[in-house]
């Protein structure tokens, strides 16, 4: 049994981290999620892998090469426009003669799903589709069940009749591909699982596995804020012996070091922090609930509560981010109440003394100068100075 994992997507909810990779290379616990996704289906058992590309596809065709490394066999097709999820399972049609599993490679999720689905799959006739209970169920696919069968699955309904929601894994047979290429696209120009699997509610049996395991979306900003330290807690992970903490310096459980980073002396890294590889965090600094990304810069006394801070950034000293609650717009969307911080991107520079409210974004290769303090979403390559 082969698993088709769809990893093509560009994760437009998730600026600026995505725009120099693909959502599914954002790092969780210092690993892409899409290789947390890859060692789940090794370690359930399946050894033949398709993924799914599209966007950016070279930072995860580089990554993961031909899968070697996860003692897996790993083969591509490319999904040149991103037109549903449907569509990007019938790019892998080529290379699939057999009964399959889909995942998304976007989802953190148990290998024992994965295994039980397998099982589930092998075992009956028809489709098979993970659910599971979440407390927003309105930002998922809504199920309902008639015993163990599938009887509808409502996509974001206002009204939700149930908390049980589609999982994104999936089993299928090859007929799955002449389902997709009668189904109609749906009104963003989509051809989505959701419609293909009502038309084999229509046709067949679909089976619901029920699964109240690891299911982790990250879909935001903020989720990346708690997801690391979450997996950590879950799995446990040593940092990196070339991890260097110098003295005085207090580094809690609960947290990674990344190879090469270096932690200079008097600083506090708490519970639920990931710093990435090559990082340099300077002395007197506090890191609390942050995922730092490689090669950054924390310069010296700077303090950063729930916080994501992306590769190649600089944070100048004293920089403030008090973290907590605030209201984030994503999209045309007011979120409300959300954990985070300050997001800093790619390239970007805060400067010395600065403050950032709870809920700020800067964009990549932004510069905020020093002394300044600054909230809301700071547009990439933009300059703000003290007024």
């Amino acid at each position: 049994m082969k698993a088709v994992v769809l990893a093509a997507g560009e994760g437009r909810r998730l600026e600026p981290l995505t725009n120099r990779r693909p959502k599914p290379m954002l790092p969780v616990a210092n690993r892409p999620l899409l290789e947390h996704v890859v060692e789940a289906v090794a370690e359930a058992g399946i050894d033949e892998i398709v993924l799914v590309v599209g966007y950016k596809r070279d930072r995860i065709q580089t990554h993961f090469g031909d899968g070697n490394e996860w003692g897996v066999s790993i083969e591509y097709v490319v999904q040149d426009k991103q037109l549903g999820t449907a569509h990007a399972v019938a790019q892998a049609e080529s290379l699939v003669d057999d009964d399959f599993l889909v995942l998304n490679g976007d989802r953190l999720i148990g290998s024992d799903l994965v295994a039980r689905l397998a099982e589930t799959h092998r075992d009956g006739d028809g489709a098979v589709v993970a659910v599971t209970r979440s407390t927003e169920p309105s930002e998922y696919g809504v199920v309902e069940l008639e015993g163990d069968r599938v009887v509808e699955i409502l996509e974001k309904p206002r009204e939700t009749p149930s908390d049980l929601i589609n999982a994104g894994v999936y089993g299928f047979d090859p007929s799955v591909f002449d389902v997709i290429r009668e189904i109609e696209p749906d009104a963003n120009g989509e051809y989505t699982i959701t419609t293909t699997i009502q038309r084999l509610i229509e046709d067949e049996s679909v089976r619901a596995l029920r699964y109240d395991g690891m299911w982790i979306d990250v879909s935001y900003l903020w989720d990346l804020v708690y997801v690391s330290g979450d997996v950590i807690d879950r799995y446990g992970r040593d940092s990196a012996d070339s991890a260097v903490v110098e003295d005085g310096a207090s580094v809690a459980d609960g947290v990674y070091l990344g190879p090469s980073a270096r932690i200079g002396a008097n600083s506090t890294i708490r519970r639920g922090t990931t710093v990435g590889d090559n990082v340099t965090i300077g002395s007197n600094v506090v890191l609390e609930n942050a995922v730092v990304f490689a090669d950054a810069v924390v310069e010296d006394g700077a303090v950063l509560r729930d916080c994501v801070v992306a590769s190649n950034a600089t944070v100048g000293a004293n920089v403030t981010v008090d973290g907590g609650d605030a209201d984030v717009v994503v999209g045309e969307t007011v979120h409300r109440d959300v954990t985070l911080g300050a997001v800093v991107g790619d390239n970007a520079t805060i400067g010395a003394g600065s403050v950032l409210e709870s809920g700020t974004v800067v964009g990549d290769d932004a510069t905020v100068g020093a002394g300044t303090a600054v909230s809301g979403r700071i547009s990439p390559g933009t300059e703000v100075q003290r007024g």
